[in-house]
């Protein structure tokens, strides 16, 4: 890297650092308002990759900074982006984008279909820029270990995009659960009713519209022809690029057991995932049920269960709580109670049992904002210290591997006894073709 671009990083870091330091005793992160008018010195550049839905929300989230390089596959979203960032280049090739501005850049966002999170992040990396990426991270096992290993070799803060960590709702659901409001926790069931359903392949070929570059849409994925049944959004249907709605969904809802009961200091020794569906080998599953187990909790004598559902598939438990019309969420069963949870809202149950029950003490701070948080942590010179920002790869990365080990348990047809230290299913040689996945010449990670 240029020696100019480490003196400049250099700068922002110190001048960033007066500025959180003196509100260290009211927040663990400094106020709001405080990254909003900055002179372009202490702004650091930023490129994003993936620039429409997830990325452009990311744009808005990262608004305050110089955004000077944008790359998408599809030039229709670059030229929208010309009016808002004029003064932005634009790329349709990550790589090109990289190898132009990459000594310019201190830090990129990338918000492209699943596939290529781990190559267009961990490209990035390298260069030394810091990273904030959606989920579930990468591909396979493989490609979030690699994450990980970079992010803590080039000291690189990072964050991926479970935005609803920042929300207000989960931190006091963790505190209730850190505070043994429940008792020990023994069960967690998660349920989400998204449910992605894909086509059959198209019996004639239909030529790639001049707006998409397809070689580098496709990325680490085998050689194909064009395919319309994957964009814009719906690649999420098929294995090839996606994990169906537990890999869209998974690390958000997942994420609050993770958070609070510390799962991310362990990892589960089984899963197994089923549907009422045939597999398809192209098609991702629907209507999934993966049962994950861990090791006993501290105080428990038992090892920890954790479900998800999604689509039709739901705990039956729902309608003894008059839940069974909530779309989404986590239940917590406690030996002393239970505890259900939203996005936005919780409760304990049964209600007349928790009358009257005063919440434990605010111990969590409030979030700057899950892309503040990030652009702090880089300004403040963290790296990829624990703390940071609240979902490093350290810690989101274990989230990630786990709803991919449910997928590819399905995908097995079978349950998967694992050993996370080496990475394998003990019981089945087929995982691997999975925990590590084909990546085309030239693609690899």
């Amino acid at each position: 890297m240029k020696r100019t671009t480490i003196a400049r990083r250099e700068f922002i870091k110190r001048t960033g650092l007066g500025l959180g330091a003196g509100l260290a005793s009211l927040s663990a992160f400094p106020a709001p308002s405080l990254a909003e008018d900055r002179s372009p010195s202490s702004k650091i550049n930023i490129a994003h990759v993936g620039i429409a839905r997830q990325g452009a929300f990311s744009m808005d989230g990262c608004k305050g900074e110089n955004q000077i390089a944008l790359c998408d596959a599809n030039s229709d979203y670059l030229d929208a982006a010309k009016e808002k960032h004029p003064n932005a280049k634009l790329f349709s090739d990550f790589r090109e984008m990289l190898d132009q501005m990459g000594a310019k850049l201190d830090a990129i966002v990338v918000a492209t279909p699943d596939h290529t999170h781990a190559i267009v992040a961990i490209s990035g990396m390298k260069l030394g820029l810091h990273c904030y990426s959606e989920k579930p991270l990468g591909h396979d096992l493989y490609q979030i270990r690699q994450m990980r290993k970079i992010a803590k070799e080039k000291n690189l803060v990072t964050q991926m995009g479970t935005q609803i960590h920042a929300g207000d709702n989960y931190r006091r659901v963790v505190e209730l659960i850190q505070a043994g409001a429940i008792g020990t926790v023994k069960d967690v069931k998660v349920w989400c009713a998204n449910r992605y359903i894909g086509k059959p392949k198209p019996t004639e070929k239909t030529p790639c519209p001049p707006n998409i570059n397809w070689d580098v849409w496709l990325g680490p994925a085998a050689e194909r022809d064009y395919d319309p049944r994957l964009i814009p959004g719906t690649w999420r249907h098929y294995w090839d690029f996606g994990n169906g709605a537990m890999g869209d969904m998974g690390c958000h809802y997942i994420d609050l057991p993770y958070w609070a009961l510390g799962l991310d200091k362990y990892a589960p020794i089984s899963v197994e995932t089923t549907s009422p569906n045939p597999l398809d080998e192209e098609r991702c599953g629907y209507d999934l049920t993966a049962k994950y187990v861990f090791p006993a909790q501290p105080g428990a004598k038992e090892p920890l269960t954790l479900s998800w559902q999604d689509g039709e598939a739901k705990p039956e438990c729902l309608k003894e709580y008059g839940l069974e019309k909530v779309g989404a969420g986590v239940l917590f069963f406690g030996s002393d109670g239970i505890l259900f949870s939203t996005y936005t809202e919780h409760a304990l149950l049964p209600k007349d049992k928790f009358e009257g029950f005063e919440p434990p003490k605010q111990t969590i701070p409030k979030s700057l904002g899950h892309h503040a948080e990030w652009i702090d942590a880089i300004k403040n010179g963290k790296g990829c210290e624990e703390g940071s920002t609240t979902c490093r790869f350290e810690y989101s990365g274990k989230i990630a591997e786990t709803v991919l080990l449910g997928c590819f348990s399905y995908r097995c047809g079978q349950k998967l006894e694992y050993d996370a230290e080496k990475m394998v299913a003990t019981n089945c040689p087929k995982a691997s073709e999975y925990f590590k996945q084909y990546c085309r010449p030239g693609w690899e990670v």
